[in-house]
């Protein structure tokens, strides 16, 4: 089994002459958590929605697991364990927390229309849904419609439903953005329990948050890698310093 869970070659978007992502070669390990980042318009999110399978590559490969998805559509690629969260909060406001966790462990009945099953047939999943909602600390907000819970908490719920997913390998799209200290601090103790036999690539912008978690980073501007490797060989490259403070920037910022 080879080391590496995720790997692309010569990874490249084009819009209409615009190069969005430029000849990016990426190897996450089997079992880490690698972060994505770089300075806004570096071309992370697009990478994401490259790897997930939202856009298909102008040219290169990705594969994942040692298969071949680049051809793949988003739930040809969620099916092999690679799941994802996004960088806005998506939850079904009007139903409960326990009710959108519900949802996603719903999959596995393979139909469209469990929305118009009996209470009783979906009540089979509430055992395993209060165990989900328990790994990310939303035990006590079971019974609370999701759209009434704090920030912080829904990218909670969020982390839940993609649990739901049984993912091998989790990407989160920024998920601690627009976060109180309490709320950040949280979502890290999650982040690094839920990645106990996991595999995590998170794109994220709080560099102290990526610092705490993250094995091995890739950093990305202008759409290319510009430098990899654990977060005190990066922080200290002048070029990745340059990147996120101008290129006047002394190394030693």
């Amino acid at each position: 089994m080879s080391d590496c869970i995720l790997e692309t070659e010569g990874l490249t978007k084009e819009f209409r002459g615009f190069v969005a992502v430029s000849d990016v070669a990426l190897r996450v390990r089997r079992g880490s958590i690698h972060g994505l980042i770089g300075p806004n318009g570096a071309g992370k999110t697009t990478c994401f929605n490259l790897l997930t399978k939202f856009l298909q590559p102008t040219r290169g490969t990705i594969r994942y697991d040692g298969r071949d998805i680049t051809s793949m559509k988003p739930a040809e690629v969620a099916r092999l364990g690679l799941v994802r969260s996004f960088q806005i909060s998506a939850v079904f406001p009007h139903l409960t927390v326990l009710e959108n966790v519900r949802v996603a462990l719903q999959r596995e009945r393979g139909g469209s229309y469990d929305f118009w099953r009996s209470e009783t047939l979906l009540r089979r999943y509430d055992a395993r849904a209060r165990e989900l909602l328990e790994d990310v600390g939303l035990s006590a907000y079971a019974g609370a419609l999701a759209g009434s819970l704090p920030y912080g908490r829904k990218r909670a719920l969020e982390i839940a439903t993609t649990l739901a997913l049984e993912p091998v390998m989790m990407l989160l799209d920024e998920p601690t953005a627009g976060m109180t200290h309490e709320d950040v601090d949280r979502i890290v103790t999650l982040v690094r329990r839920v990645a106990q036999g996991r595999t995590v690539l998170m794109v994220e912008h709080n560099l102290k948050v990526v610092e705490g978690l993250c094995d091995r980073i890739t950093v990305l501007t202008r759409g290319k890698v510009l430098a990899e490797g654990d977060y005190a060989t990066v922080s200290r490259n002048p070029e990745v310093v340059a990147a996120y403070l101008g290129s006047d920037a002394p190394a030693h910022a």
